[in-house]
């Protein structure tokens, strides 16, 4: 393992897993891979019954970068997304789903962009990959600043977010099982006041048909508790941002250029 450059400020990688053990490998090693070297791994192992554990053990005997975590009960996404932000140390947090995974530039970039503008709060643009993880001509690109409404409509990619704990604090969520992220950068932007967008895809988000967010229907009723119970939205707005969320979600699939 190289040691970190001194100058470089510790960034805490916050990884909730469960039963991912045919993706995990491919999303440490993207990890393994970043040219920025001061990070620690968090993965939080929402108790899987696969070989999940065994991948990621293979993985932090080599690198005590890499810290492991299981939950003693299965209990939600958000509940490890928690308990990984506990254990953080570092000044930085960055998201990284357990299948997705990051170009090797990710923090370089990122983090620079956030230290030589003074943002807190970040996001990229990404790529879409399939489950194979074949490129599917598909950039989500980062508009340049976003503030709470704007999250209301669309929310940041999850594995292209950092922000700066040291200056924001932590953020602990509400156990829902679905929507989790959305609910933290909500939280997030309140006190933020804005996002800001690096427009250079530095990731890829895997499309997986059995995943909690490929399933567009089953997400309606977590959108609404979200607008009408977590953020207290009247039911006009609620149905509205519903509605712009339906459409969004219907014609937002463009192929890039």
């Amino acid at each position: 393992m190289q040691s970190p450059k001194c100058e470089e400020k510790l960034v805490s990688v916050i990884t909730p897993a469960f039963n991912c053990g045919e993706y995990i490998g491919y999303t440490i090693e993207s990890v393994l891979r970043q040219t920025y070297e001061n990070w620690e791994m968090i993965i939080v192992d929402d108790d899987s019954s696969d070989n999940t554990a065994d991948i990621i053990n293979n993985y932090r005997i080599n690198d005590n970068r890499i810290r492991y975590y299981k939950l003693d009960k299965n209990s939600g996404a958000a509940v490890a997304r928690n308990k990984a932000v506990e254990l953080a140390n570092g000044e930085y947090l960055a998201f990284l789903d357990s299948d997705d995974i990051w170009y090797s530039n990710k923090l370089s970039k990122q983090i620079e962009f956030m230290a030589k503008n003074n943002y807190s709060f970040t996001f990229t643009s990404y790529d879409k990959i399939d489950e194979m993880g074949k490129d599917l001509n598909h950039t989500v690109n980062a508009n340049f600043k976003r503030n709470y409404n704007d999250i209301l409509k669309n929310n940041p990619g999850n594995s292209t977010v950092i922000y700066n704990c040291t200056t924001l604090g932590k953020f602990q969520i509400v156990n829902i099982k679905k929507r989790n992220d959305y609910v933290m950068w909500l939280k997030i932007i309140k006190k933020a006041k804005y996002i800001y967008g690096l427009n250079i895809p530095l990731g890829c988000h895997r499309l997986r048909p059995e995943s909690l967010s490929s399933n567009k229907v089953s997400l309606l009723k977590y959108h609404w508790k979200v607008y009408r119970k977590i953020e207290n939205l009247s039911y006009i707005k609620s149905a509205y941002l519903l509605s712009y969320w339906i459409f969004f979600s219907l014609f937002k699939k463009k192929p890039r250029q």
